[in-house]
């Protein structure tokens, strides 16, 4: 009974995910409940007698992980995440083993002795795979199932999977297969035949004729495909981000400030844009349920015009694939005026949370962007809670996407931190004052312009620092 209580805790999930009328129609939810399992990667490589990268057919899964450095607190939370990962791709969690050790074995990543007791459980439970809380090196993978005698995949396995299943647009559906192609490259096996090499005169025994390999091996080949999908989707990802730089342009060539929501999965990032903005996006209880990012315009309590845009949620060792793939989506954030930062405010580790979104932002270049960070879900905490949170990020703000509370707060605090409109200037500047002209053009819209004896007559609508210097040449209505 203890073991039970103890993988309890680990397992707990929340409820279903609250609905409400700014949620939209929810009518991807079917469709996507349709599609639990998904087809492999169609690279031509059925035929290969093994693929590290398989088709996951989750069932009933057996969870893993090494407690290393850390409390045994944040062990448990780590298994925690990694059930929620394997509930979102459809399997059914049974169990969960840790193990105190300082480093995962090399060999097989549980010791031994552990891997001995990892097999007595999946054989009593009659799980079909163990899934491990870390990236597995190609042989750890294959040790550790010669070990258990049931399949192994690791935790960017499963998050792939997620996104294969998850992915919409053209886009998206293209980085989540660049991605899953990094990840099969270095995993591909085979044996017999298939790893023979062309051979002759001594190489063959002395034989020769007749017993000269195929040449190029099959893993060769697969190998070869591989790199050339590759190349072709990552060109086929900048032809679609000159798109995504041509729509973001325009709206800067038309001043409008950038909001970007970035944080944690499942943090609600989509039920805060749908109750700020009616944008009618899929919200569901799971991880990465948004991939494809979505602006919307919106509006300042005083009238100030600025879009708003939700962007794919991060989490805890975030394939580094998976980075790289969705570096033109996460420029959304790069971009932006101000990042509203969103907590869930229920998880039991936020400054965790907190410091995984950190460390990627500071991957995309946008550490220096201004941020607000913001803890939803509320309603769900009590009084205690709530000051605690505020007392770990002074300034951040307690909302509930689900009631509303707050949003007035959140509202009035973007418009703050929002950068002030421009600044009507009309005059005539001195041609030895012929740089604050170019810098009218490069950071402000130059409305009218025109070349006179004493200058540069200007109209022109321009920050407010420039504005204070180009006061002194500004014409008297």
């Amino acid at each position: 009974m203890e073991n039970e209580s103890t993988i309890d805790r680990i397992l707990r999930r929340g409820a279903a995910a609250p609905r409400n009328e700014f949620d939209g129609d929810q009518l991807d939810l079917e469709a996507r409940d349709s599609l639990r399992r998904v087809a492999g990667l169609s690279t031509e490589l059925q035929d290969i007698s093994d693929v590290e990268y398989r088709q996951l057919r989750l069932e009933k899964v057996v969870l893993i992980g090494v407690w290393g450095s850390g409390t045994l607190t944040d062990a448990e939370n780590g298994l925690r995440e990694l059930a929620a990962l394997a509930e979102t791709a459809g399997a059914e969690v049974l169990d969960g083993l840790l193990q105190r050790r300082n480093f995962p074995d090399p060999a097989t990543f549980f010791g031994k002795g552990k891997a001995q007791e990892l097999k007595e459980l999946v054989a009593s439970l009659g799980a079909d795979t163990v899934i491990a809380n870390a990236e597995l090196a190609p042989s750890q993978r294959r040790a550790l199932e010669d070990a258990v005698q049931v399949k192994v995949v690791d935790r960017t396995a499963i998050i792939l999977d997620i996104f294969a299943q998850h992915a919409k647009s053209r886009e998206g559906k293209a980085q989540v297969e660049l991605a899953q192609l990094e990840y099969l490259l270095p995993r591909l096996r085979g044996w017999g035949e298939s790893m023979s090499r062309q051979a002759g005169g001594q190489a063959a025994g002395g034989v020769g004729i007749g017993s000269r390999g195929p040449g190029e091996t099959k893993i060769e080949l697969d190998r070869r495909r591989i790199n050339t999908k590759m190349s072709k989707l990552k060109r086929e990802i900048i032809d679609m981000k000159q798109a995504r730089d041509i729509k973001r342009s325009k709206r800067e060539k038309n001043n409008e400030p950038q909001v970007a929501i970035a944080g944690y999965t499942n943090a609600g990032k989509s039920s805060v844009l749908n109750r700020m903005t009616k944008a009618g996006v899929l919200v569901e209880n799971a991880l990465f349920a948004t991939l494809d990012p979505t602006v919307r315009q919106h509006a300042t309590p005083d009238g100030r015009g600025y879009t708003i845009a939700d962007t794919v949620g991060f989490v805890r060792q975030l394939p580094h694939q998976l980075v790289e793939a969705f570096r033109s989506t996460l420029e959304e954030i790069s971009h932006a005026d101000l990042i509203v930062h969103v907590v869930d405010g229920t998880d039991p580790d936020p400054m965790g949370q907190i410091r995984t979104v950190h460390e990627v932002i500071s991957e995309v270049e946008a550490s220096s962007i201004q941020e607000l960070i913001v803890f939803n879900k509320a309603d769900l905490l009590s009084d205690e809670d709530q000051v605690r949170l505020r007392g770990l990020v002074p300034g951040s703000l307690l909302i509930s996407a689900r009631t509303g509370l707050g949003f007035e707060e959140l509202e009035a605090k973007i418009a703050e931190l929002l950068p002030k409109p421009d600044v009507e200037f009309v005059g005539v500047v001195p041609y030895s004052r012929g740089d604050l002209v170019s810098r009218a053009h490069l950071s402000g819209k130059v409305l009218e312009l025109e070349y006179v004896e004493a200058g540069t007559r200007l109209k022109a609508l321009v920050k407010q620092d420039l504005a204070a210097e180009l006061q002194q040449f500004a014409t008297q209505p």
